[in-house]
């Protein structure tokens, strides 16, 4: 067996995914959540704080000396910076993009193809590297994991 969690895609793409369809759903068939007024600066405010923790998260990741692509073999369990709060800041970041741009774009159809993105998400990626992280790094992430939150 690969030293990897085997996650069904990388979590960028699935996220770039949606937002694609979900642009183009919209394009053929506009539902508005309010006014563009209304939806604008929320979003990308929601957008921002998604951006300035995934930076947060990845540096982290980066002064920790573990892999950040979760197809690659993870060298350690990070405990620090925004992984004190959640398990998978850096998944919580792309959702709060996504619902920003989604806020931004003014769509209901963006928050309809959240759901699918998710359901994926949670059973192609951060279930299958729990199990992994698990196999790999034993009792001590089995406390991480007792300690920290896996979302929020």
């Amino acid at each position: 067996m690969a030293d990897s969690p085997g996650v069904i895609a990388r979590p960028p793409l699935l996220y770039l995914a949606g937002l694609v369809c979900f642009l183009v759903v919209d394009w053929i068939w506009a539902m508005p959540i309010g006014t563009r007024r209304a939806t604008l600066l929320p979003g990308l405010a929601l957008a921002a704080v998604g951006v300035g923790n995934a930076i947060w998260g990845r540096r982290t990741m980066q002064a920790a000396g573990t892999n950040i692509d979760p197809t690659l073999p993870a060298k350690a369990i990070v405990t620090s910076g925004p992984f004190r709060f959640s398990r998978n800041p850096l998944y919580v970041s792309l959702t709060l993009l996504y619902l920003g741009l989604a806020l931004a774009f003014n769509s209901w159809w963006g928050l309809v193809a959240l759901v699918p993105i998710l359901v994926t998400m949670h059973r192609g990626v951060v279930l299958r590297e729990e199990r992994y992280l698990e196999n790999k790094f034993g009792d001590s992430y089995r406390q991480y994991r007792s300690n920290v939150r896996r979302y929020l």
